[in-house]
Formats: structure tokens, C-alpha cells, sequence
């Protein structure tokens, strides 16, 4: 079994894969916050699109084959917990490309509709 590679000590099965499968909703800000980076790991693009509120997504979302993400730091989150309907996540995510290494810094916000937590916008 494959470790998540949102790294929270769980193997994918257990954390993301079954919110990627639509089988699981994520329970908190945070939660989808590292869903949404294992699907830019896994190269998920319908996951993405599918957890972006309406009111700010794109058509569709395009991922860099080229860039391994390989890490997922959460620096602060302020609500989103269970009981919420907004909540902020800042992280720090790691990639590798032909080009040398990187990171993106973000602090995103999220909204409950409906029950499901929905990433909003990025500010970065």
C-alpha cells in the first residue's frame, strides 16, 4: 500500500483515495486542503474542478506533467472544523520539474455548501 501523499502518516486508501473515488467527503477545510493536493500529486484534474466552488471555477483545470509534487507543509488554519462554513488553510507545497526545484505558498480560503467543503480562492 501506497503512503498519501498529503503526508498525513496514512496510506492513500485510508486518507485522500477515498475522497478521489467520491465515496468520502472531506469533514473539514483542512481535509479537502490535502485532497486537493494529493490530486495535484496523483494528477486528478476532475477532482479539482469538482471541489472548486462554482462562483470562482475555471473550466477545467490543468496540471504540469512535468512537476513531482512531493510534499505538503499546513503552516495555519483558522476555522473550517466540522461545525464551520468558511475556514482558511496556509500551506506550503514542494515540487520537482526538469527546471530545478520549487514551492507555492498559499493561504486558501474554503466555504461549506450543501454539507461539502468547497476551495474557494488562493492567495499566494
Amino acid at each position: 500500500m501506497k503512503r498519501c501523499p498529503c503526508l498525513s502518516g496514512l496510506t492513500y486508501e485510508e486518507c485522500c483515495g477515498p475522497l478521489h473515488a467520491g465515496s468520502a467527503v472531506a469533514q473539514t477545510a483542512e481535509q479537502l486542503m490535502r485532497s486537493r493536493y494529493s490530486a495535484f500529486a496523483e494528477g486528478n484534474a476532475d477532482y479539482l474542478v469538482a471541489t472548486w466552488d462554482p462562483t470562482t471555477r475555471p473550466d477545467a483545470a490543468e496540471l504540469d506533467d512535468g512537476r513531482h509534487w512531493y510534499r505538503l507543509d499546513i503552516l495555519r488554519t483558522e476555522r473550517g472544523g466540522p461545525f464551520d462554513d468558511t475556514g482558511i488553510v496556509e500551506f506550503r507545497a514542494y515540487h520537482r520539474s526538469a527546471g530545478g526545484n520549487g514551492s507555492q505558498h498559499e493561504t486558501s480560503s474554503f466555504r461549506r455548501q450543501a454539507g461539502r467543503w468547497l476551495y474557494v480562492d488562493g492567495i499566494g
